[in-house]
């Protein structure tokens, strides 16, 4: 018997910077997973998952997380996607510094 699909989001790494992101329905990549779409079909998932890999340009290493509904948008179901979201750990830069300011 099949496995239930596990809904997902697609998320990669900035070519450039290096930040982690996520695909939004509208085909822009933001560095919020809330604004992430959360795919609930495989075959959309993997349609979608080509395209972001063919953005080369843009980005390096899409692959597909599994996440779930949340209050404010997609959360993650997995402790490596949620540690990716909060950025580098070995020192406060970036998103860390940013919430530590706030």
């Amino acid at each position: 018997m099949a496995r239930a699909f596990t809904p997902k989001v697609i998320t990669a790494n900035a070519l450039i910077e290096g930040d982690v992101i996520y695909l939004t329905a509208d085909d822009q990549w933001s560095r919020d997973l809330s604004q992430a779409e959360l795919i609930t079909d495989e075959a959309h998932a993997q349609l979608r998952l080509l395209d972001a890999e063919s953005q080369v340009a843009e980005v390096v290493g899409v692959y597909l997380a599994d996440a779930k509904p949340g209050e404010n948008g997609p959360e993650p179901t997995h402790f490596r996607e949620d540690f990716r979201r909060t950025g580098p750990s070995n020192y406060a830069h970036g998103k860390q510094e940013a919430e530590a300011n706030v």
